[in-house]
């Protein structure tokens, strides 16, 4: 289901090209934008993880930096049976973290240093069992393309807004230029919202089993949801086309709002966490 969705979305970004390119630069803008919807593709599937690591300034964990997550890491793993992912710091107060790559085997996990500053170790854990599933579930090759194509789509306003329809035969057209200017960015929304919430409750499910704590990761989805209620981040927060790779929204709005954000409310995934850990507490499951 995982590749589909990413078949699907790489052709409508192929698409989406191509009638702006036509609309542009007729037969020949049409050819232009074609070959760059291909080629934004194939780059897209093998390089989006190095570019969003690279957009946040993530720097590779070795042992000395944090041998404590490199252990959660790796007992996680072990308990999963999965391949030890790459792991990241990135130098950002806000806590929060993140999973990329196109499979299992070429997976990395990023954590903010306000994560592991502001969370408890089972909290962490928590968060990091969070982020394994999501490799385990394949939800990451798609919410790693999805946020390369929404910053191209967003760069594709800006070339209908600086190029305004005029192509070679054609004169300027200034409600295209207006039509592509508000449709694009609702595009890239559409995209982003085009990545099921429900992948969100499954990875707090599995992560929950994987740590056998579901409560621990319940008490760490409120303190991130809080701190991201009452504080600015500029890290984060400079980067929307990314929001919904993030455990939880850097993009946090209250009321209608809300019906637009990738993630399903927090508040809704600690009641589920909660109901799991009493289920747990009831036949023993948990430490």
């Amino acid at each position: 289901m995982g590749y589909f969705k990413t078949f699907f979305l790489m052709t409508s970004i192929i698409c989406l090209f191509v009638f702006t390119g036509y609309s542009l630069g007729g037969e020949t803008g049409l050819v232009i934008a074609l070959i760059l919807g291909i080629l934004s593709n194939i780059f897209a599937y093998w390089y989006s993880d190095k570019v969003i690591l690279s957009m946040y300034k993530a720097k590779l964990v070795n042992q000395n930096d944090s041998p404590e997550l490199i252990k959660i890491v790796s007992e996680l793993t072990t308990n999963a049976g999965m391949p030890v992912p790459a792991i990241y710091i990135i130098e950002e107060d806000s806590p929060n973290a993140f999973a990329t790559g196109r499979n299992p085997s070429n997976a990395a996990i990023a954590v903010t240093k306000g994560l592991i500053e502001k969370l408890t170790q089972n909290e962490l854990k928590g968060v990091v069992a969070h982020e394994l599933a999501h490799i385990l579930n394949r939800d990451i090759l798609i919410a790693t393309v999805s946020a390369v194509f929404a910053a191209a789509i967003s760069s594709i306003a800006s070339f209908a807004l600086i190029f305004g329809g005029r192509g070679v035969d054609r004169p300027l057209n200034p409600i295209l230029v207006i039509l592509l200017a508000f449709v694009t960015p609702i595009a890239a929304t559409i995209i982003q919202m085009a990545i099921s919430r429900s992948r969100e409750y499954e990875a707090d499910r599995i992560g929950a089993i994987i740590t056998k704590d579901p409560a621990s990761l319940a008490s760490a989805l409120k303190k991130i949801d809080d701190i991201s209620r009452t504080k600015n981040f500029n890290t984060v927060q400079q980067h929307p086309e990314t929001a919904q790779m993030m455990i939880i929204s850097p993009l946090i709005k209250r009321g209608f709002k809300e019906l637009f954000s990738t993630h399903p409310s927090t508040s809704e995934r600690v009641i589920r966490l909660n109901e799991m850990a009493n289920i747990s507490n009831t036949i023993g499951y948990t430490k």
